[in-house]
């Protein structure tokens, strides 16, 4: 049914139950906001975007205000701008000012906001509180001198994904956003994936700044600094530098990396590929087992460091995502035997790039810096893992993000947009379009099916462009089935075999997911992809902001656009994999591949998120 209203005179015709804000943006009349998050419930808050509806006696926030038939709608009258200057002085003049110093400065919100609107000055004098800022995490780094109480974290953290790390605490001038009952993120229930510094208008909530150590790592003349990209980066990455979104900048991205200094450049597309032939094998192996009663290794082979390897119980997760790790650890323990016990290509890389590599080029692990350039904060805690060090030393040195990269490339003088397209170095640089879509929510699904159907069946897997169309795009919950026919012979045991999968990205749709399977598993999957961010790692939180609906289908086609001009688009036909494993590994699930790339992860959930003991 359809409203019909008028926004500073323009008539409007709009779906009922859409807000004022929605309307105007549908007559071309630009409405400020500072609270609003598309897509997400509005707090309503920040009293920016108010405006006057002819009949009421106060000014009403469009945000959150739904259309009513024959509606008169005024934007800019004299009062709603001088209520929305109020609203916006009465915030400068209790937020920490020194804009020069603030990470955001030139990218914040409530700069860009007070510029709009002709603020100079503010007429007022508070109090600002200067707490220390938290620097409890490896990931991110709070500063409530600078907060601005607009609630965004909260509405993402809660509302996103599902984890309800930040709350408000006291009221009035009093108020602030606290980490639950903890005055640090550390003693709260956080999985660090970034998404509130992300949303964060200003500078209270962002990434830890590594960049001081990685010039450190380059000015070493006596290390050999090495650099992985992360497959979500490269239609990201140009944002920074006023590119539009899902601009594929790959071949700048390496050259840009070049000129910083590092020593090789190399992707982790190429372990994303390397993880497909792990985890594969691993879902194979699961799959066996439960067909057949029968182990997929005989008691004994393919021990680890962490105990006797014996497959997991179906469905299996993915663990690519370590802020889905984390959420798991701490909100659901009791599946953790069903994680693929795969460490995150990231992780892969850096235990392959210290033992393998480092044997190449005849440097010892110690003396090798590895660099990662991710989309994700909470890869700066996944490298600080006490179980992160199968090489001997710590796999994964320093995790940059997005964001950091850019202001790198800026602060070393480098014309981005003006750069020759470069090539990654070999062999850590080759990859297939396979390990591209691992950007991207279901990507990781549709890779591991392309190289298992083909394993299992001897043919490539009959979808257009090799696209399994059920688990793209951005539904929050997907599910795709794949009926086996025709297996080759070592693979008897899966002949007419329906493998049925499901893919979910936030948190909130991962929570979804594991209620199903805590259930029994009605649906009857054998394998789950979990993505901690909205739309995967093209909507992490560290990367440039704004990130909404149409930013991450931008990203999308680009990843999707990338892989498909790949000559190779399955991983089991990389070729510098299939090296490694003839070189150094063995085989998928081999002695030395359960050494350096599988792990296992801990039940770290806290007292108070424990079920309760069974009455007895």
């Amino acid at each position: 049914m359809s409203v019909h209203l008028t926004v500073d005179r323009i008539p409007v015709e709009v779906p009922e139950g859409v807000t004022l804000l929605e309307a105007a943006r549908a007559a071309g009349v630009t409405v400020p906001t500072l609270c609003h998050i598309p897509g997400v419930g509005d707090p309503g808050t920040c009293r920016v975007c108010v405006v006057e509806i002819e009949g009421m006696r106060t000014l009403q926030p469009a945000c959150v205000t739904q259309v009513r038939e024959g509606m008169v709608v005024k934007t800019s009258t004299k009062k709603a701008r001088e209520s929305r200057r109020l609203s916006v002085e009465l915030m400068l003049a209790a937020h920490n000012g020194n804009c020069t110093s603030c990470v955001r400065n030139g990218t914040c919100d409530l700069q860009r906001l007070a510029e709009s609107l002709g603020i100079r000055e503010t007429r007022f004098e508070l109090p600002v509180r200067m707490p220390p800022p938290d620097l409890s995490t490896p990931a991110l780094v709070r500063d409530m001198s600078k907060c601005i109480l607009c609630r965004r974290c909260l509405a993402v953290c809660s509302e996103v994904q599902g984890v309800g790390t930040l709350a408000p605490r006291a009221r009035g001038f009093d108020t602030e956003i606290v980490p639950g009952d903890s005055d640090t993120l550390a003693g709260a229930v956080c999985v660090q994936c970034g998404q509130c510094a992300l949303v964060c208008p200003v500078g209270a909530i962002a990434e830890k700044d590594d960049t001081p150590r990685v010039w450190a790592a380059l000015d070493d003349s006596a290390k050999t600094v090495i650099v992985q990209t992360a497959p979500a980066v490269r239609v990201a990455l140009g944002e920074c530098f006023g590119m539009p979104p899902g601009t594929r900048v790959t071949g700048k991205m390496v050259s840009a990396l070049r000129r910083l200094g590092f020593d090789a450049v190399f992707d982790t597309d190429f372990t994303a590929d390397l993880t497909i032939l792990e985890e594969g094998a691993e879902l194979l192996t699961r799959v066996k087992q439960a067909l057949t009663g029968g182990l997929g290794k005989k008691k004994g082979e393919g021990a680890d460091a962490h105990g006797e390897h014996a497959p997991g119980p179906l469905p299996m997760f993915t663990s690519c995502s370590p802020g889905w790790i984390n959420w798991l650890e701490q909100f659901a323990p009791e599946l953790i035997p069903n994680l693929s016990t795969c460490k995150s290509p990231q992780q892969m890389f850096g235990a392959i790039a210290k033992t393998y590599y480092a044997q190449k080029i005849g440097v010892k692990a110690e003396d090798i810096v590895v660099v990662s350039i991710m989309p994700c904060t909470a890869k700066k805690f996944e490298c600080v893992r006490e179980e992160m060090k199968d090489s001997g030393v710590r796999d994964v040195d320093v995790v940059l993000t997005t964001r950091e990269l850019g202001r790198m490339i800026t602060e070393a003088g480098i014309d981005f947009k003006n750069l020759p397209d470069g090539q990654m170095d070999a062999p850590l640089g080759i990859s297939t379009g396979a390990a591209d879509i691992f950007a991207n929510t279901g990507g990781v699904m549709e890779a591991a099916l392309r190289t298992v159907y083909e394993l299992v069946t001897g043919r490539e897997l009959p979808m257009p462009k090799l696209h399994v169309a059920p688990v793209m795009g951005l539904q929050g919950v997907k599910e795709a089935s794949v009926t086996l026919t025709g297996v080759v012979k070592d693979w008897s045991f899966l002949e007419g075999v329906t493998v049925k999968v499901a893919v979910s990205h936030s948190l909130a749709n991962a929570r979804k997911i594991c209620e199903s399977v805590k259930n029994g598993n009605p649906h009857g999957w054998h394998f789950i992809e979990v993505m901690c961010c909205p739309g995967g790692c093209i909507g992490g939180g560290g990367q440039p902001r704004p990130v909404d609906q149409a930013v991450c289908e931008a990203r999308i086609k680009g990843i999707y656009a990338e892989d498909e001009s790949r000559p190779l688009r399955k991983s089991h036909l990389n070729p510098a994999v299939q090296a490694l494993y003839r070189e150094f590994l063995g085989e998928p699930l081999g002695a030395r591949s359960h050494e350096l790339l599988h792990t296992h992860y801990h039940n770290r959930q806290p007292a108070y998120l424990a079920p309760a003991a069974d009455a007895k």
